[in-house]
């Protein structure tokens, strides 16, 4: 699946912004030709982009295995929203990031 997290990564930090997380990616960025980038090669990037916090391990330990969500973005306000398919999921993208 495309993962943005992992152009992020291979993007590297932003001097001008001064920080590791780009805002406002580009056509051209989501095509750097990177490894890392899997919305451009399939599978897993060649060696871990992040570790996960405690805070995470614990909410994935303790997550409801009954949610239907299986998707999420966050729109260019920051809000998150949820789908249950990928077709769903690409309402939403189509719905609150074009």
């Amino acid at each position: 699946m495309d993962a943005d997290a992992t152009v992020q990564y291979a993007l590297g930090y932003q001097t001008d912004q001064k920080t590791w997380w780009k805002k406002g990616l580009t056509i051209d960025d989501l095509n750097i030709n990177s490894p890392y980038n899997t919305r451009k090669f399939a599978g897993l990037p060649p060696s871990p982009i992040s570790n996960p916090s405690l805070s995470s391990l614990k909410a994935v330990a303790n997550a409801n295995p009954e949610t239907p969500y299986l998707f999420y973005l966050h729109d260019l306000n920051g809000k998150a929203h949820f789908a249950r398919t990928l077709q769903e999921h690409n309402e939403n993208i189509d719905k609150y990031l074009r």
